[in-house]
């Protein structure tokens, strides 16, 4: 079930609504209007980091090391 953003073209409020088929009529929260936008959203994913971290930082790569197929020589294949 995906999550569209929309705009209400008459009272321009902007919100959220699951859509469980095609056919389905959307009304704004506020006004009730069926005059909706349909808005380009961006999606985030969750890199597993619990302090901020950004991804790259995060993937596991430890940077440095004596440059063999694992970077730090942790998977044993010398």
């Amino acid at each position: 079930m995906p999550i569209y953003e929309y705009i209400c073209e008459d009272c321009q409020t902007h919100f959220e609504k699951i859509v469980l088929n095609k056919t389905q009529e959307i009304a704004c929260p506020k006004c009730a209007g069926k005059r909706n936008a349909i808005q380009l959203s961006v999606f985030s994913a969750a890199n597993g980091s619990t302090n901020g971290a950004s991804a790259k930082s995060s993937s596991g790569f430890s940077g440095g090391g004596g440059g063999s197929c694992c970077g730090g020589g942790g998977c044993g294949c010398h």
